[in-house]
């Protein structure tokens, strides 16, 4: 007898959204993934560069067709062979480092690349642009979700039924919401000017050169400054883009929408241009201000959540664990979520699904929880901000452990394979469609 083949509706079509296809697809599920966006992105205004761990490649190249798997890959990101944790002068404007770890095994993407490789590894029927999720219904007996969405387009109403929603609708999730009502996102207190300056024109290029004579290993080194009550990150992406992250301690904003993205105006830009000149050296305050469309991130995470999984609904990725960015895990949770619960539907099949989603979620809820909360103190320790100990992380008379605290390797589960998981999966199972 031919077991039955399980239907997933994804809600969010975003890179936790497109992993979660992915995975199932794999898993031998049918999929639609809902996504109120029109199009896929083409450019990446909000959403830069990002860093991949050895494992998360290892699970896209899964992903990709098997023949041209690593090159694909390779050929969209750059090596980050360094972490390099350094204190900057506010007065001398010079540098010391801290840390640095020349085994650091990641690749630099950007947002938007990762994401187009990702989404043109799948077929096109399975997305439906354009299509707002507004509810969903869970069956009496828990076996199947209704789903409801309108066009924006036409403003049509449409119903999908399916044995499973994956709610991959970031950390500001409304499917969280529904189980969730007072769960409240935590402030981590500072939010995050990011921007992309592109110096692949000659004309540019005397930038990027003033700048490695600073900064030496660009290219191949993911820099950490620390500055006084504050820092900065920087790296290079392919075709000779520079990603930054300047983190600002301030009160809370007021945010407009779902969103943890804030509309800047041309003088809070120039304030903080400002202000950079101030903090860091020349090439870098450089880089901040011949940045095109530099956009403010409010930073949040939350408490770790103790269950992701509710009859045949699931959270993925930001909405099952907000998490501030300094671990670079966000990415990297997601992909490794949406492979877990892959497999973890595969072994189980759609008869078994509560049982597949129980060890999906008591897998990938303890290391999340503690990922959360390191990532949570690396933000604290790096701005400056009081610890648990009443105190602020002094980089002048840190003591050798406190400083290696700085290094992404002392990511708890940062080598961490989950068991029995396989990274070997044949894409060819649903690449006929594409």
């Amino acid at each position: 007898m031919k077991e039955s083949k399980g239907r997933a509706v994804v809600v969010g079509g975003s890179i936790a959204g497109v992993c979660s296809a992915h995975a199932l697809l794999s898993a031998g599920w049918e999929v639609m993934v809902l996504e109120k966006t029109t199009a896929p992105p083409t450019g990446s205004p909000t959403g830069a560069g990002l860093g991949l761990d050895p494992l998360a490649r290892r699970i896209i190249n899964s992903w990709l067709p098997q023949q041209q798997s690593d090159n694909l890959l390779n050929n969209h990101t750059l090596p980050l062979t360094i972490d390099q944790n350094q204190a900057t002068d506010v007065e001398k404007k010079i540098s010391r480092v801290l840390t640095r770890d020349e085994s650091f095994n990641f690749r630099a993407a950007y947002w938007s690349d990762l994401h187009g490789l990702l989404y043109k590894a799948l077929p096109r029927d399975i997305f439906l642009w354009g299509h707002l999720f507004l509810s969903f219904h869970v069956s009496d007996d828990k076996k199947s979700v209704k789903v409801q969405c309108k066009h924006l387009q036409t403003g049509k109403m449409i119903e999908i039924v399916g044995d499973l929603l994956v709610a991959a609708d970031g950390c500001m999730s409304s499917i969280r919401q529904t189980f969730l009502p007072d769960l409240k996102l935590r402030y981590s207190g500072y939010c995050a000017w990011r921007g992309v300056l592109d110096l692949s024109d000659d004309e540019k290029s005397e930038i990027l050169v003033d700048l490695k004579k600073v900064y030496p290993d660009l290219g191949k080194c993911l820099y950490f400054d620390l500055g006084n009550g504050t820092h900065s990150v920087f790296y290079e992406l392919l075709n000779k883009r520079i990603n930054w992250i300047w983190y600002v301690n301030q009160p809370e904003p007021q945010l407009k929408g779902n969103s943890v993205t804030m509309k800047v105006s041309n003088n809070m830009i120039k304030k903080m241009q400002d202000e950079a000149q101030k903090v860091w050296v020349p090439e870098l305050t450089r880089i901040i201000k011949e940045t095109k469309q530099p956009f403010l991130n409010v930073i949040y995470d939350c408490n770790p959540l103790k269950q992701i999984v509710w009859g045949p609904v699931v959270l993925i990725g930001d909405a099952a664990h907000p998490t501030t960015p300094h671990g670079l895990r966000s990415t990297n949770m997601s992909i490794l979520d949406a492979s877990v619960l892959g497999q973890c539907l595969m072994k189980s099949g759609v008869e078994n699904l509560v049982a597949g989603l129980r060890e999906y979620q008591s897998i990938r809820v303890p290391v999340t929880s503690k990922q959360v909360l390191h990532s949570r103190r690396l933000g604290r320790i790096k701005q400056g901000l009081l610890l648990d100990n009443g105190k602020a992380f002094d980089p002048k008379n840190a003591t050798l452990e406190e400083l290696g605290v700085l290094q992404q390797k002392n990511m708890p589960g940062f080598d961490d394979v989950p068991l029995g998981l396989s990274t070997t999966i044949d894409a060819s199972k649903y690449s006929s469609k594409l």
